[in-house]
């Protein structure tokens, strides 16, 4: 059975091994070994709750084969985005041009750099080895991102974001970089997402412009990318949507992949999940998700259940990759 759980210091080969398969693009996953660990560290100090400052909290989950212990896939979920660190964006603007004299009135679109979603939650770092798509794998690890949120919201800002990844070659060559973003930074496109992904991004603020980056003045082939998902992050964007997550013009300042967002309590998981306890239960079995109602040692399934308004009756195998025993809160959303 496939689980999602949160993450461990020991997980450490397994992760280094994933980010080197996400490729170029993946922000969030470009970093060295020792950073990587250095996530890890952090995420068990935030389920743990031994991080007193929201901008520090961030929660690693692993997609694990609960038996063979085979890692498959991870996300994540940082409680508050834009507070020490800018989370920067470009927000697209219409900008209406007239002239009575030269009879003329149009539209022209333009980039403004901006951190307009300090204080929200970041849902990302989506990533599931090939061998594990079409399985379900995708769905069931970006959904537990959402039990666990739910388990106490009070952890989470008001608003939900996702940052999907641009359109960028397996050689890393992104047009939209090329042409936007590299002649202000003069490195590559590998070079800005690690510098990204590693400090406090102080660099975007020293070197990009402050004024408007007028859209029609750019070759066609950066301007085709604009708000554009690539290839890998299409279903992953599906499934945002699905969530209750819109695309408001913003895109990321190296890919133009989309942001999209959400408000906290609209979230269609957390909306329609509800806590129940584990025990006894009649009734017609009924596919759903399960998740430990608890942020410490979070787990999270899918799995055939049956389920009253209190109660939830699990499989064994269920409540051993679980961890939960009769009378144990957990948390349960019904497949709709």
């Amino acid at each position: 059975m496939l689980v999602v759980r949160a993450a461990r210091r020991a997980d450490h080969g397994a992760f280094i091994d994933l980010a080197r398969k996400a490729g170029p693009g993946f922000t969030s996953l470009s970093l060295d070994d020792a950073a990587l660990e250095d996530k890890l560290a952090k995420s068990e100090d935030s389920y743990a709750g031994r991080l007193d400052e929201p901008s520090d909290v961030c929660y690693q989950l692993m997609l694990e084969e609960s038996e063979s212990g085979e890692i498959f896939g991870t996300a994540a979920v940082k409680a508050a985005i834009g507070l020490k660190k800018p989370y920067f964006d470009f927000k697209i603007f219409t900008l209406a041009q007239a002239s009575k004299e030269a009879d003329q009135r149009f539209d022209m679109e333009a980039m403004l750099l901006v951190n307009d979603f300090a204080g929200s939650t970041e849902v990302g770092s989506l990533y599931v080895r090939d061998a594990a798509r079409g399985t379900g794998a995708g769905r069931l690890i970006a959904q537990s991102r959402y039990m666990l949120m739910a388990a106490d919201t009070s952890r989470f800002g008001d608003t939900v974001v996702a940052e999907l990844r641009g359109v960028v070659d397996a050689q890393g060559y992104s047009p939209f970089y090329e042409y936007v973003t590299r002649p202000f930074f003069r490195m590559s496109f590998e070079e800005a997402d690690r510098l990204s992904a590693a400090t406090d991004n102080q660099f975007i603020l020293d070197l990009m412009p402050v004024h408007p980056i007028y859209v029609d003045l750019l070759p066609s082939e950066a301007r085709a990318v604009i708000g554009q998902t690539h290839p890998h992050g299409v279903n992953a964007r599906r499934l945002l949507e699905w969530e209750g997550f819109e695309y408001d013009r913003y895109v990321d300042i190296f890919d133009a992949g989309p942001l999209v967002s959400c408000r906290t309590e609209k979230v269609r998981t957390i909306r329609n999940s509800r806590r129940v306890s584990v025990g006894d239960a009649t009734g017609e079995a009924v596919q759903a998700m399960v998740s430990t109602d608890r942020i410490d040692d979070f787990r999270c399934v899918f799995t055939e259940i049956v389920a009253t308004e209190e109660r939830v009756r699990l499989s064994e195998q269920a409540r051993r990759a679980l961890d939960l025993t009769h009378g144990e809160a957990a948390r349960i959303w019904v497949r709709e």
